[in-house]
């Protein structure tokens, strides 16, 4: 009897230990578990020039034999734009946009980006936001284009999030394109400490 209650005490321990395991990694399983933390919202405005004395893209490579603009497939683009607070190339600065944009579509609709966002306001000075995805090529009137971040530095350390990037203006005159970038950053427990 002494062997059969031992027995049963020792199942129910294991039982016991199990579910007390199962519990403890069901967090690790919680697909939100590394985006628990601080959300921001911040709207940026990429100011891009594609020609005159305020050149900020500039087509760097493409397929042979094609000319190399935004909308023909194999077009590598490198910007440098301005980023600002307010659609008005004249609105306050709060930093820069910087990356490369790759036609990756045989008809030019889409592109691959991978860019950084550096901030140079004072709330945010000296912190990047890296992106990266597929999306529509906003520079020759694409639609709106979601792109994940993929990490951050200084105050974004860890970040998570997305930008959705609309054209906002184009004015083919001045060689002009304004993308409005709505931008949502997660900021992760422990991220963001300098």
């Amino acid at each position: 009897m002494a062997k059969g209650s031992a027995l049963a005490s020792i199942q129910i321990s294991l039982v016991l230990l199990l579910a007390i395991f199962v519990s403890s990694e069901a967090n690790l399983l919680d697909p939100y578990r590394c985006c628990r933390g601080k959300e921001t919202n911040i709207t940026v405005y990429i100011q891009l020039f594609t020609g005159g004395p305020n050149t900020t893209s500039v087509a760097v490579a493409g397929a042979p034999g094609m000319p190399r603009t935004p909308s023909n497939f194999g077009t590598i683009i490198v910007n440098d734009a301005n980023m600002t607070q307010g659609i008005s190339n004249n609105s306050p600065t709060i930093g820069r946009a910087q990356g490369i944009y790759i036609s990756s579509s045989r008809d030019g609709s889409r592109s691959l980006g991978i860019f950084s966002v550096l901030f140079s306001n004072s709330q945010y000075n000296g912190s990047t936001l890296e992106f990266q995805g597929p999306g529509y090529n906003l520079q020759v009137g694409g639609t709106a284009r979601e792109v994940p971040i993929v990490g951050g530095t200084k105050t974004f350390r860890l970040a998570r999030g997305y930008g959705f990037f609309q054209t906002v203006l184009q004015n083919a005159a001045q060689n002009k394109t304004v993308i409005r970038g709505g931008i949502t950053v997660i900021q992760c427990p422990g991220g963001g400490k300098v």
